[in-house]
C-alpha cells in the first residue's frame, strides 16, 4: 500500500497541471533531440568502431606515456579518461563500462576510472555555462577549475580502490598487456546498442525536465536556493536559473560546483549506461560521492583563484 502512494501522488500532480508537465516534457525532448542526440550518438558509434577494430592503442599512443606515468592507466584506461573529458556526460562512464565488459580494463581500474572520468565537455562549458561570463571569470580559469580536481580525486580514488596512480609496479591493476582479439564492428548491432543507450538517457532527461518545471513553479524557496535546487536536479535549466538570480564570483562558484556535479539527471543517465548484465561491479553510490568531492574541489579552486586575481578598474577609468 505504501509503495503505491508515491506513483498515485505523481499521477495526480500530472493530471492537476498537465500544461506544466507538457512544458517540461517539451523542454526535455528539445534538449535531447537538439543537443544530446546529435552530439553523443555519433561519438558512441565511433567509440564502438574504435573499440571493436582494436584502434584504442593507436588512438591513445600520444597520451599514454603521460597518463600511464602519472595516473597508472592502461591503454584502455587512457581512452576512457579522454572520452569522458572530450565527449561529456555520460560518455566516460559508458566507455568505462563497455571496456570492462570486454575485459580491456580490470575491475580495479574501472572503479578508479569511474571516480574521475565523467565530466561536462569543454564545448558545453564554453558554449553554455560560461556564455556571457567572460568579464567575471576568464574561460581558461573556469576550465582549469573544473578539470584540475581530477588530480586530487585520482589520488584519493587510488587509495580507496587500491589502484596506485603513478606507481611503477602495475601488477594486478592491469589485467593483460595485450588487448583481446577485436570482435569486429557491426553497424546494425552497435547502432541499436547505442540507440538503446540514447533512449534511456532521453527518458531521464524528460523525467527530470518535468520535475524541474514543477520545482520552478511551486518551490517555496527564495530565488537563490531555488535556483540551486534546480541546478541540483537538472543542470541546463538550473544554470539558466542561476544566471538570473546570482552574479559575480558567487555565480561563477555556483556554476563550477553544479556543472562539475552534473545534477540528479546526470547521475541517473550515468546509471543507465553502466552495464549490469556482466556484473560490472561499478557502484553508482560511490560515483555520487566522487562527484560531490569533485564539485566541492572545483568550487573551492575557482573561488580561491578569483579572490586572488587583481580587481581591474572599469574600462575607460584610467583615461580620466
Amino acid at each position: 500500500m505504501k509503495k503505491s502512494i508515491c506513483p498515485i501522488a505523481v499521477l495526480l500532480l500530472l493530471l492537476w497541471r498537465p500544461a506544466l508537465s507538457l512544458e517540461g516534457a517539451r523542454n526535455g525532448l528539445t534538449l535531447w533531440a537538439d543537443v544530446l542526440l546529435p552530439t553523443l550518438l555519433p561519438f558512441m558509434l565511433c567509440s564502438c568502431a574504435v573499440t571493436a577494430s582494436g584502434g584504442i592503442p593507436v588512438l591513445t599512443a600520444p597520451f599514454r606515456p603521460f597518463l600511464n606515468r602519472f595516473l597508472g592507466l592502461s591503454a584502455g584506461g587512457c581512452y576512457v579518461l579522454l572520452t569522458g573529458l572530450v565527449c561529456g556526460y555520460p560518455m566516460g562512464a559508458k566507455t568505462c563500462s563497455d571496456l570492462l565488459d570486454r575485459n580491456m580494463i580490470s575491475l580495479k581500474e574501472a572503479r578508479f576510472l569511474l571516480a574521475i572520468c565523467n565530466h561536462p565537455s569543454p564545448m558545453f562549458l564554453l558554449g553554455y555555462v560560461m556564455a556571457g561570463m567572460e568579464s567575471v571569470c576568464p574561460a581558461p580559469l573556469f576550465l582549469l577549475s573544473v578539470y584540475l580536481p581530477i588530480l586530487p580525486a585520482a589520488f584519493l580514488a587510488g587509495r580507496v580502490y587500491g589502484f596506485r596512480p603513478g606507481g611503477k609496479s602495475r601488477g594486478k591493476n592491469e589485467p593483460v598487456q595485450s588487448f583481446p582479439v577485436p570482435s569486429g564492428f557491426s553497424f546494425d548491432r552497435d547502432f541499436m546498442g547505442c540507440l538503446e543507450s540514447m533512449v534511456k538517457i532521453g527518458g531521464y532527461v524528460l523525467v527530470f525536465s518535468i520535475l524541474a518545471a514543477y520545482i520552478k513553479t511551486f518551490s517555496p524557496l527564495p530565488a537563490g536556493p531555488g535556483a540551486c535546487l534546480l541546478a541540483m536536479t537538472e543542470i541546463t535549466t538550473g544554470i539558466h536559473g542561476l544566471k538570473q538570480v546570482l552574479n559575480g564570483p558567487l555565480l561563477v562558484s555556483a556554476l563550477a560546483f553544479f556543472s562539475s556535479f552534473g545534477g540528479l539527471s546526470g547521475i541517473f543517465q550515468t546509471k543507465s549506461v553502466l552495464s549490469q548484465e556482466k556484473n560490472a561491479g561499478l557502484s553508482i553510490r560511490h560515483y555520487v560521492l566522487w562527484k560531490l568531492i569533485h564539485a566541492g574541489l572545483a568550487c573551492l579552486f575557482v573561488t580561491a583563484a578569483l579572490s586572488a586575481l587583481p580587481v581591474l578598474p572599469p574600462p575607460g577609468s584610467l583615461l580620466r
